[in-house]
């Protein structure tokens, strides 16, 4: 089922989902299910499964140089996906990104995400590479998310690379793509990122999933400029718990986000390890329930692996 389907037969009743990455290269799936078995009593729809671009790191060669080495260091969205579906009889949306994939690589993708009966992706452009110092596609590949969403649309009308083929398989993805409640970091500002949304929507894109944020202001600010926008499909709040003291630092570095005052004084004021991931634990609790009491679509938990800490507030919550 589609995830819009899923929200649509829920009637305004707020669902709960997950978000789980791939181990590791070198590790099983394992990993994947001792995650959500601790989650799945709360009966989510579907599970997003993260994709993960190559990166580059350096060998040095008996000779004293240096090798460039491109490796994949967490594989198997899609195997990850079809394990998930088998074991838990739920939905997975597999993350489709621009980086590492050319357009025929995005195709064949496609085709087999079709061939696995999974009708639901998440496009994303995805981030640039450690090294690199922006963002750089693959050569025929997609610069921008909004250029992906669009050929999956056109996948679902038919429409293939090869334009010899004729009356081709229509696809039917249900696709979602990110949204910034405090603005992608390379946007000039709100409203130019607000754009950017409303031009993935009208090319296509059924629903938004958002960035992290601490601040539900800040995501309830963010709906009603997308509705003033005409972006009018359902708009899905992404949240994760803090729970270690060095996340007050890393968090805004990485994902461009601000931390409200009253959650940074009581994390610093808190005096052990536990006592910082009880204050995490209580600032999202106290989120998703103000969420879910507005009636949202959705609440989307970032797991990262920690499915202990995400229990905590579900069954708080749910």
């Amino acid at each position: 089922m589609k995830v819009t389907e899923y929200f649509e037969k829920a009637q305004g009743k707020t669902l709960i989902s997950y978000e789980v990455l791939p181990p590791l290269k070198g590790g099983g799936m394992q990993a994947i299910f001792d995650t959500l078995d601790p989650l799945m009593e709360f009966k989510p729809p579907f599970v997003d499964v993260t994709y993960h671009r190559e990166e580059f790191i350096y060998n040095i060669r008996p000779s004293g140089y240096y090798e460039k080495t491109a490796i994949r260091k967490r594989p198997g969205t899609v195997g990850i996906c079809a394990s998930i579906m088998h074991r838990y009889g739920v939905d997975a949306v597999p993350h489709l990104i621009c980086g590492g994939f050319t357009k025929e690589d995005t195709e064949n993708a496609l085709i087999d995400l079709n061939f696995l009966n999974i009708n639901n992706v998440l496009a994303l452009r995805g981030d640039a590479r450690k090294f690199d110092g922006k963002f750089i596609p693959e050569p025929d590949g997609h610069k921008y998310a909004l250029d992906l969403v669009k050929q999956i649309k056109e996948m679902n009308q038919g429409k293939y690379l090869d334009t010899n083929i004729e009356n081709g398989e229509k696809m039917d993805f249900c696709i979602g793509v990110a949204g910034y409640p405090e603005k992608h970091f390379e946007a000039p500002n709100m409203s130019s990122d607000l754009a950017f949304a409303k031009a993935k929507v009208d090319a296509g894109a059924d629903y938004i999933v958002t960035q992290m944020f601490f601040d539900n202001q800040k995501y309830f600010e963010f709906v009603e400029e997308c509705r003033k926008m005409g972006i009018n499909v359902p708009i899905v709040p992404g949240l994760k718990p803090i729970t270690k003291a060095y996340q007050l630092k890393s968090l805004p570095r990485l994902f461009y986000l601000d931390l409200p005052d009253e959650l940074v004084g009581a994390l610093e004021k808190a005096g052990s390890r536990e006592a910082i991931r009880e204050v995490g634990i209580e600032w999202c609790t106290t989120q998703s329930r103000e969420l879910k009491a507005r009636g949202v679509p959705c609440l989307h938990y970032y797991t990262m692996g920690d499915s202990e800490t995400i229990r905590r507030v579900v069954e708080e919550v749910f």
